[in-house]
Parts: structure tokens; sequence; C-alpha cells
């Protein structure tokens, strides 16, 4: 099964569940604002996606740059600053079985299809 973890008010992320849309495959959507992640979703989540914690983490915003910037934190502490505030996940993420992109560019949601 794939499944989005979608924020509606990101126009990148609305571009990602259009291209899922237009593919005609079934889908979950998980607004992950709405529905925080887990410890464990989000760790799980980083494995698929064959990252650092630190590279799912959107830097620019705010609350990353007032609490987080400069700072050394390990992987645990960059997963419990996005398990803290879930607006510093970057979006959208795809997931289909074993398999995660961060779909920026949406295409690149081909990659695990």
């Amino acid at each position: 099964m794939i499944t989005i973890y979608h924020n509606p008010r990101c126009s990148k992320s609305r571009e990602g569940l259009q291209f899922l849309e237009l593919e005609g495959k079934p889908f979950t959507t998980v607004k992950y604002l709405n529905e925080p992640l887990t410890k464990e979703e989000l760790t799980t989540l980083i494995k698929k996606l064959g990252i650092a914690p630190i590279e799912l983490v959107r830097t620019k915003e705010k609350i990353w740059i007032s609490d987080y910037k400069g700072e050394e934190l390990t992987d645990s502490e960059v997963i419990e600053a996005m398990l803290q505030h879930p607006n510093l996940i970057e979006r959208p993420i795809v997931v289909n079985g074993d398999k995660a992109v961060v779909a920026r560019p949406a295409e690149k949601i081909k990659d695990i299809l």
C-alpha cells in the first residue's frame, strides 16, 4: 500500500498528492500535522528513506532557526525535535512497502512505484 505523509498547506505536498491521484493507484493519506507520528513511525520512515535524520529537517523553519540552528544534535535529538515540532518534517514523504522518497519534485514518486 502506498502512503503519502501530507500537509495540505504545502504546495509541494499538494503536487505529490495530485501525482498519486493521476497515477490511479490506491493510496492512504496521513495528515501528519493532525495525526502526529510516533518515534517508532518517524524512525522507520527515516530508515526507509535511507537518510540521516537531519536530512529530513526543514532547516529554514523559524522554530529550527530559533531553537536548534548551530547546535550539535545527535540523531536522536533531531528526531525528538521533529516529534515536538512536526512542521520541521520535510514533505511530502511517499512510502511504498520498504521504499520511501521525499517527493520534491513529485516525479521522484516514480522511483518507488
